[in-house]
């Protein structure tokens, strides 16, 4: 296994697309997913709470939610968010989002996804219900993905142990220092180790969604994915980012 440094480019147009569907993540109108994961589906949690950013939450739902529009069978993923009471959020750029769920409410997850907030590296660290629901339904689920500071809950939970991470650059060393037992990965785009996946978030959430995709769906349809968002898949052998890989189970499609 080797580690190396990924250097693909951010890309504008994408995070562009990303943006400008921001207001059909979680609104008042908007069909709530089928809880049943019906004809197989895969339910792709998103945990949101005040302060959540948005580019570590619209880049993987972004992808995600495309990924069923790239799928022969339609579509392959449910895709919903969850707060701990269900009422409106806002983000720390200002959206306000009604989420899908409560935790009460909250169907079955199989792909835990958990963006970076404000609080992501202090309070939420402190809101044991938080902890406790992210580590119930991330022991529950078949992946676990993190994207910037949403490492730090994922680590509080014990999720990361024995797994290899990383998180948000500019983190590295306090992350390393909050969590001393856990093998951090510096300067690397995302890691996969088993059922976790770690990102350093912001424009790389794209690619550790698009990963997902591949790892989940195949490589023809991140490909599909890509093209639609404008998103080299896969990276260039020479760019492919860092990858500590021990594959939990085959793929489901």
């Amino acid at each position: 296994m080797t580690m190396a440094t990924l250097r693909t480019p951010c890309h504008p147009l994408a995070l562009l697309a990303c943006l400008l569907v921001a207001g059909c993540v979680s609104t008042p109108g908007r069909a709530k997913p089928d809880e049943s994961g019906a004809a197989g589906n895969l339910m792709a949690g998103f945990l949101v709470v005040d302060g959540v950013y948005n580019t570590e939450l619209m880049a993987p739902y972004d992808v995600l939610e495309h990924a069923n529009h790239h799928l022969p069978t339609g579509r392959g993923v449910e895709v919903f968010t969850v707060s701990p009471d269900g009422n409106e959020i806002v983000t720390a750029e200002g959206l306000r989002l009604v989420p899908d769920y409560s935790f009460a409410t909250a169907p079955p997850i199989d792909v835990l996804i958990v963006p970076s907030a404000r609080g992501s590296r202090e309070e939420d660290l402190r809101d044991g219900d938080l902890v406790d629901w992210v580590r119930a339904r991330g022991e529950r689920a078949q992946y676990v993905m993190s994207l910037c500071w949403g490492a730090f809950l994922l680590a509080e939970a014990g999720l990361l142990d024995g797994y290899a991470s990383t998180t948000f650059p500019a983190d590295y060393a306090r992350f390393a220092r909050t969590y001393p037992h856990l093998d951090v990965r510096f300067n690397v785009s995302f890691v996969h180790d088993g059922g976790r996946l770690t990102s350093q978030g912001g424009a790389r959430s794209y690619e550790v969604a698009m990963y997902l995709v591949d790892l989940l769906f195949g490589e023809e349809t991140a490909i599909s994915v890509g093209s639609g968002l404008l998103i080299p898949w896969p990276p260039e052998p020479k760019d492919r980012p860092a990858i500590l890989s021990r594959p939990r189970s085959t793929r489901p499609y």
